[in-house]
């Protein structure tokens, strides 16, 4: 059993942007923006939710922890990612295994978290008497526990998986992180059940959960139709939309790097493509989620009363 968990490969060489300095330092100042920004406005997020009673509600209580998985996310890439670009290139075979077990997590949380979120609008707009028996504090906390356990479960079977494969040939990682897609073609023994576990593994948290998060939408939709008011249908449409938006943009870049095919010419795609969902989404999404938020805004007055 030990000989199989031995690997020839004791780091892996990231591929990252670019190897010209002045592009590097472009881009290192860019990443850096970025993830303050990320972890700035996240941060704000949770702690604005945290001590303001009126946002004490299910859909700012999934915000917080669509904040808190957000922060992990950016800290679990980009971190590397600038080190990446300051010529330090290598990651430990250890250090690879971590990064794409906590990647791993944090993207299957998010995604079981979209649907939670879209169930919690679904409930709040098509069932608005029965919100807060059908949302309670103890169906919220199963809710995300459940994404928790799911997300922990699916990220440990991946990465146990991976450490039994054995890399002897190349260790140049054609990529800027330890993700699932690019080291399964780096491995030399065979990686089948890793494939099926990738294929299972998709299907329930991005395509069955997509079909539920759309389906709730579907109903969403349906029930602000029949509001009669232009403002009602304007005021429930509000409630929704920034959520809409930051699923359609997650799942149409993971659709691209876990369910299309990958080629060489696709793998610098490939990267621009991780860069939306590991840093750009991360990022913006304290704007989309807040920007036209009347209450947040007021919680955020409260705690920066220079803030007009």
């Amino acid at each position: 059993m030990a000989a199989n968990n031995q690997t020839v490969v004791t780091e892996f060489i990231l591929q990252g942007f670019s190897e010209t300095p002045p592009l590097q330092l472009a881009l290192f100042c860019i990443f850096f923006f970025l993830y303050i920004t990320a972890l700035v406005g996240n941060a704000l997020i949770v702690v604005a939710i945290s001590l303001d009673s009126g946002l004490h509600t299910p859909m700012y209580f999934f915000l917080a922890n669509l904040a808190i998985l957000d922060i992990g996310y950016t800290t679990t890439v980009l971190p590397k990612l600038l080190e990446n670009l300051t010529n330090k290139k290598s990651i430990s075979y250890a250090g690879c295994m971590t990064q794409l077990y906590f990647l791993t997590w944090f993207l299957g949380s998010e995604l079981l978290l979209f649907t939670a979120m879209a169930y919690d609008r679904y409930v709040a707009i098509c069932h608005p008497l029965r919100y807060t028996t059908m949302m309670n504090q103890k169906v919220c906390i199963l809710l995300a526990s459940s994404v928790c356990t799911f997300s922990t479960i699916n990220s440990s079977l991946h990465t146990g998986l991976m450490i039994q494969l054995t890399f002897c040939g190349p260790n140049e990682i054609k990529h800027f992180l330890c993700e699932i897609p690019s080291l399964l073609l780096l491995s030399c023994t065979f990686t089948y059940l890793n494939n099926i576990m990738v294929v299972i593994a998709s299907i329930y948290f991005g395509v069955i959960n997509f079909m539920l998060t759309m389906v709730s939408y579907g109903f969403i939709i349906s029930s602000i139709l029949k509001i009669r008011t232009t403002e009602g249908k304007k005021k429930a449409f509000s409630t929704c939309s920034s959520h809409l938006i930051v699923v359609t943009i997650y799942y149409t870049t993971l659709t691209y790097t876990y369910i299309l095919p990958g080629s060489g010419s696709s793998m610098d795609n490939g990267k621009v493509v991780a860069v939306l969902y590991t840093t750009i989404s991360p990022t913006l999404n304290p704007l989309i989620y807040t920007l036209h938020n009347k209450d947040f805004k007021t919680a955020l007055k409260k705690m920066f009363p220079f803030i007009k």
